[in-house]
């Protein structure tokens, strides 16, 4: 290719997949890749500073153009044990959350069950001071990613939200799709699959390269946590999550 495909992926170990596929495939000639914190993915796409991104799909909305253009996406049907509210008191009785700074779809999915599903009476705080630490009893935190790995015994009130999210609607959840701002070649999008594909299907030999931890499940969480596949039920899942976003009145742009 003449001109390379500027593409942002999250950084996080959920990535790790997609990455090994890349650098194993012919694919990588072709590309400028970043990686990047899940909103920073988001707002590259949306300044047009890359072609693709792996961005939280809460931030679609910020976009005036875009195009879902793989069959691959960073989803659950069932618990993700990385995406989370860790809290001094049940849902229901939340009345500060603080929102991840790292994040766009786990803040929002954790708005959305808080209104509808929780039905709990909460104001939100960005950037606070004690964030992640909070000694307020009716006080909780959404954090995600690599970050979680190990904390859920911390806490006495811990809430998986894709697994909050199928009990709510029935649904699996997408965290995270492949979104281009712009048309992309035929012949690279099959090709950019196809080392996808080759990712997830040697994630056993991934596994082996990655660092292990005595507190959490690396292989579980690759293995079965994690669900890949972005199926027709995803993809509701993906849209009715959007609508429900819009009923929040909020800016889908911001954290």
């Amino acid at each position: 290719m003449d001109t390379k495909i500027r593409i942002s992926a999250v950084s996080y170990t959920n990535t790790k997949p997609f990455l090994y596929g890349i650098q194993h495939s012919e694919v990588i000639n072709d590309i400028e890749l970043s990686l990047d914190m899940p909103s920073d993915c988001a707002q590259k796409l949306i300044d047009d500073k890359v072609d693709i991104g792996l961005i939280p799909v809460a931030a679609i909305l910020s976009l005036p153009r875009w195009e879902i253009v793989s069959d691959y996406c960073i989803g659950a049907s069932g618990p993700v044990n990385s995406v989370f509210i860790f809290s001094n008191c049940e849902a229901k009785d939340i009345k500060t959350l603080q929102l991840d700074p790292e994040s766009r779809s786990s803040n929002n999915l954790a708005l959305v069950l808080l209104k509808n599903y929780w039905k709990a009476d909460h104001q939100t705080i960005k950037n606070a001071p004690d964030y992640a630490a909070p000694a307020n009893p009716h006080t909780a935190f959404v954090q995600i990613g690599d970050r979680t790995f190990g904390k859920k015994q911390r806490y006495k009130y811990v809430y998986d939200l894709a697994e909050e999210w199928q009990k709510f609607t029935g649904l699996p959840f997408v965290f995270a799709a492949w979104v281009a701002n712009k048309p992309i070649p035929t012949g690279f999008m099959e090709e950019f699959n196809k080392a996808l594909k080759f990712g997830l299907e040697h994630r056993t030999e991934l596994l082996k390269e990655l660092p292990q931890r005595a507190d959490f499940d690396l292989e579980d969480y690759l293995m079965h946590k994690l669900d890949f596949e972005l199926t027709e039920d995803k993809r509701k899942a993906l849209h009715l999550f959007h609508e429900y976003i819009k009923n929040l009145n909020l800016d889908s742009s911001q954290d």
